[in-house]
Order: C-alpha cells, then sequence, then structure tokens
C-alpha cells in the first residue's frame, strides 16, 4: 500500500479544521486533530471521527468552537463532561470531541486510568496503537503539519498493528486494548505485530476486568467486518478465545477412532461464516454462522456403524443461544430469538436434500421458518463445506431443487407465516368450551392437517375438518361461529 506522506495538509483542509484552529490561536492553545480521522483519511476510508487534543483545557476550547459556530449561523449543540474533562459539539452532521492532552497511570484491578494534565507527547504514548496516535497540527503556523513520533504511517504502509510502548503495559493497564487489536486488525485487513500478538497471549488473562458490554461491542464489530473469520481466528491465536466465548473454543480440535476422524468444527464454522458473510451483510446471520454447531462437543459420539455423530446437535446448539447471549451480553431480543430459530432449523433443509423432498416436509419447514426462511437457506447453502467436489456438487443441485419447491408450495399453499382459518377463540364459542385441552388438540389438528396436505389453507375444509375432529373427542357444536351466523 502506498501512502502520500505529503497528503496532510489536504486532509485537514476544510472548514471546520480550518474554524477550529483559528479558535485555538485566538486562545493561544495548541490543537490538533488525532486518532481515527487521521488513520482513516490516510487509508482513504469513510470516517466520522473528529477527535481533537488540546494543550490545557478541551472544553475550554470546545465551548469557544460551539460559540463561533453560532455566531456564523450554525446550530451547535455542547455537551460538557466534566468527569471526564471532555466535551462534545454536534454542529451539520458533525461530532467534534475535545480533550486536553494526558498523562494516564493505572492500577492493577482496574481500566480506568488516574489522569493528569500532560503534553502532546504524552497523549500519543497513552495512545493504544501506533496507527491511533497519529496528530495533525490545525494552529495557523503549522498548519497540516504530521507529528507522528511512533511511525504509524509506516506501519499502516506495513499493515501492522503494534502498540506505541510496551505492549506488555499497554495490554495490563487497558485489556480492552487486546480486544481492540484484533478488532482493528480485522477490519482493516491487517496484521498484529508478532511481538505486539505474544504480550496479548501472555496478558490474555487480564480479560477478566474488562465488563461484558465492552467485549460485546468489540465482538459485533469484528463479527461485522468483510471477513469476520480473520477475528476469531486471531482471538483464538492470541488465547482470548476461550475466556470470551469458551462454547465457540470448543469446537477445536480433531478426535481419532479405529482410524476415522471427524472435521475441525471450529475451522468449518469459521469457513461457514465467510460463506454467509460474503453473501450477506445482516450481523445477526453471521452470528447463526457462528452458532450452528455450538451443540457438536456435547453431542458428539463413536458409533460402530456410523462413526462420528452429532445426533441432535441443532436441537442442543439452539438451547444453548439464549445462554450465550445472556452471558455474553447479547440482546436478549427478537435477534436473539431469530439466532436461536436458524440455529434449530439449520439441518432441516439439509435433510431435505438428503431424502426424498415431501410436500409435507415442506410446508412445515416455511411454516416454522416463516420469513426467515431465506436466510436460512443462505446459512444451509455456505454450511456445504466438503473438500469432495462432486458431493458439494450434488448437495448444491439438490439445494435449488428444495429452494424451487419452497416457491411453488407457498406460491399454491400460502404457509409462510399462515394462521390456521380457525383459531382456538372460535373453536370455544362453536363447542362451549372454556380453555382446555381438547381446545388446543381441534387446533394443532387443523394446523397439521394443512401442512400435511389432508385439507387445502382455507376456512370452509378447515371447519369440517374441526367438526369431525370435535366428533371424534366426543365433543358437539353447541354454539355459532360468528361468520356461520351470517
Amino acid at each position: 500500500m502506498e501512502i502520500d506522506r505529503n497528503a496532510m495538509l489536504h486532509a485537514v483542509d476544510r472548514p471546520v479544521f480550518h474554524l477550529v484552529g483559528e479558535v485555538a490561536d485566538a486562545l493561544n492553545r495548541e490543537c490538533y486533530v488525532v486518532g481515527g480521522y487521521v488513520r482513516d483519511t490516510i487509508l482513504n476510508r469513510p470516517t466520522s471521527d473528529m477527535d481533537f487534543v488540546t494543550i490545557g483545557s478541551g472544553i475550554e476550547v470546545a465551548k469557544a468552537v460551539a460559540q463561533r459556530l453560532k455566531a456564523e449561523h450554525h446550530r451547535a449543540h455542547l455537551a460538557v463532561f466534566k468527569t471526564y474533562g471532555t466535551a462534545q459539539v454536534k454542529s451539520q452532521g458533525m461530532e467534534l470531541e475535545f480533550v486536553g492532552a494526558r498523562r494516564e497511570s493505572y492500577h492493577h484491578d482496574s481500566r480506568n486510568p488516574i489522569v493528569e494534565d500532560g503534553t502532546l507527547d504524552d497523549d500519543q504514548k497513552r495512545r493504544d496503537f501506533t496507527i491511533n496516535a497519529m496528530a495533525i497540527s490545525l494552529n495557523l503556523s503549522t498548519f497540516g503539519k504530521l507529528l507522528d513520533p511512533f511511525d504509524g504511517i509506516g506501519d499502516l504502509e506495513r499493515k501492522i498493528i503494534r502498540t506505541p510502548l510496551d505492549a506488555d503495559i499497554t495490554f495490563s493497564d487497558d485489556p480492552l486494548r487486546m480486544m481492540r487489536a484484533v478488532r482493528f486488525a480485522t477490519q482493516l485487513e491487517f496484521n498484529i505485530y508478532p511481538e505486539t500478538l505474544e504480550a496479548i497471549t501472555r496478558n490474555a488473562h487480564r480479560i477478566k476486568i474488562i465488563t461484558r458490554e465492552r467485549i460485546a461491542e468489540e465482538l459485533m464489530k469484528i463479527v461485522a467486518a468483510r471477513h469476520p473469520s480473520r477475528g476469531f481466528m486471531l482471538l483464538d491465536k492470541s488465547g482470548l478465545l476461550p475466556l470470551i466465548f469458551p462454547e465457540l473454543s470448543a469446537l477445536k480440535g480433531i478426535d481419532t477412532s479405529h482410524g476415522r476422524a471427524h472435521k475441525d468444527n471450529f475451522l468449518h464454522t469459521m469457513q461457514v461464516l465467510e460463506n454467509v458473510a460474503a453473501k450477506s451483510d445482516n450481523v445477526w446471520l453471521r452470528w447463526a454462522a457462528i452458532m450452528h454447531d455450538i451443540g457438536k462437543p456435547a453431542t458428539k459420539r463413536w458409533d460402530e456403524k456410523q462413526g462420528w455423530t452429532f445426533h441432535n446437535h441443532n436441537f442442543i446448539g439452539e438451547k444453548m443461544v439464549p445462554r450465550i447471549f445472556q452471558r455474553m451480553r447479547l440482546p436478549l431480543n427478537e435477534h436473539m430469538k431469530y439466532v436461536k430459530k436458524l440455529v434449530g432449523l439449520h439441518m432441516r433443509p439439509i435433510a431435505l436434500v438428503e431424502d426424498e423432498v415431501t410436500d409435507s416436509a415442506v410446508r412445515r419447514l416455511l411454516f416454522d421458518a416463516g420469513d426467515d426462511i431465506d436466510d436460512l437457506m443462505l446459512l444451509c447453502t455456505a454450511d456445504i463445506t466438503s473438500k469432495n467436489r462432486e458431493k458439494v456438487k450434488r448437495f448444491n443441485e439438490n439445494f435449488l431443487l428444495v429452494k424451487q419447491k419452497l416457491v411453488d408450495i407457498e406460491e399454491k399453499d400460502r404457509i409462510r407465516n399462515f394462521q390456521p382459518p380457525i383459531d382456538g377463540q372460535e373453536i370455544m364459542s362453536i363447542f362451549n368450551l372454556p380453555p382446555s385441552k381438547p381446545v388446543g388438540e381441534i387446533k394443532d389438528a387443523i394446523k397439521d392437517a394443512i401442512l400435511d396436505g389432508q385439507i387445502s389453507n382455507n376456512r370452509d375444509e378447515a371447519y369440517q375438518f374441526m367438526l369431525h375432529k370435535a366428533a371424534e373427542l366426543g365433543l358437539k357444536p353447541t354454539g355459532c361461529s360468528p361468520q356461520v351466523q351470517e
């Protein structure tokens, strides 16, 4: 990657930076744009980060910038965070963050630093990585000058993540930086410098003092990256994976019995994740890929006839999903239910491929998957990772047949997300029943009859079937359906 080392002036040649520089000069303060904006501008990546460091009070500069913007008839909202010595100015769709240069020191049992006023040099030394420690001056006399004491621009060219100072101290002080190293390496498709990676491995146990919420934030960014498996492979290599996601780490390894080995389910999962990521930006579908085989370690058995088996791993995995989401502080909402559903269903389309595709099986799959059927099929297609090209070719050809069958059945029977034509309330009204077991039996029988193709998905056939089923249970109509009365 070639970087124009003289492009700094262009990087800050925007009205907002000239304005901030003029305000800083008026206050007789040094002021620099730092961190993500500098890094991403050099890499020609879109960025919304605008972080400013001043020598002295960042809050004072922020207040003056907000006043200047208002004087020039721009809307500007100022938020001051005195506890942290920071301030934010929102204006014209931009978010400008201001902080005074500082030095930091840490206690061993906390990542919250003791903060003191410092110089720009102090501030750059406290940064996590060299590529985030660059600063560009905004003062008129040095406008556009790059201050890069740790050769961050060189590390951008070399595509490496490296700490400015001793990596062991950097990661021990703030262990979240280990997750950030993996995240940046994943997002930017960089490598972690060998000595830096070794330091992560030595300090991996320190991740335990980081809140699960902060770890989850970094994981979400890794999962959203173009090649998310890169991040999980680094988490594994660094020793972080078993500490933050033991269920995924447990997929690693190959057992052999009677000369027969199963595949490494962790590497398989990484391939499935990449296959999904190549087709979809849906992070929750990617999470489903990550967790689709999470139940395999608990279900792994050796069978003399079948070899290695993982019977019902999809159902075990489905039950594991809520516990994993809760522990990792992932959202316990519809996203969790979506992942849980796909993990539970991911073997169903494959079973249709391997067996004769009956209309009944397709209807039930459509009913159970609902609007998520397309995502489920994408996941199942991604799950075909065999090195046997003929097997993959045969599976893909059969999958096309299953997909067409899904389309045909849906057009004919309207099964996706269908509600039975007669609901429980109406059954209770017709047979004068309270909420009870017979009501559920009749309702389920109607649903099953439609899914099995015994009756069509319409009210008339469902009503006649209901009367027949009720008679089997010794029930007779005593009331009337509102629609029958009409």
